[in-house]
């Protein structure tokens, strides 16, 4: 499979959408808390972006935004609850992180770790022999 650039992705509704110029190479299967509720699922999964190379095309007004307690900010559909970006409260970046199962566009890309698996639902297992961190990168 080989993709070509850009990228593009939508909610589940369609209200938002947006396209990815570069997807940089870290990707993320993360297994915290907050995701895994956030997701109602066992892991969530982002890519990055410079915030140069992602560009909102329809409906970014639709966007709302959690602030968890630690600082941390989800941004999601208001319509349809689709998770679109997080971005780390400490974390001052030109990286924009997205949920990868938003996209409609094919990547050559893949996850490349599991994160925060110290949380991880009890009814996981993962098995497809990626690094496991307990916490972060």
């Amino acid at each position: 499979m080989t993709s070509k650039t850009p990228y593009y992705g939508q909610c589940l509704c369609g209200d938002i959408q947006y396209k990815v110029d570069k997807i940089e190479p870290q990707m993320a299967h993360c297994h915290c808390i907050a995701c895994q509720k956030f997701h109602g699922a066992a892991f969530s999964t982002f890519g990055e972006a410079k915030k140069e190379n992602f560009h909102w095309i329809k409906g970014e007004n639709q966007l709302k935004s959690f602030t968890a307690e630690n600082g941390a900010v989800r941004q999601f559909c208001q319509n349809c609850g689709s998770s679109m970006t997080f971005a780390a409260s400490k974390k001052v970046t030109d990286i924009i992180e997205f949920s990868l199962g938003t996209l409609d566009s094919p990547i050559d890309l893949q996850p490349d770790i599991h994160v925060y698996t110290h949380y991880k639902a009890n009814w996981s297992i993962i098995c497809d022999g990626l690094p496991q961190y307990k916490k972060g990168r």
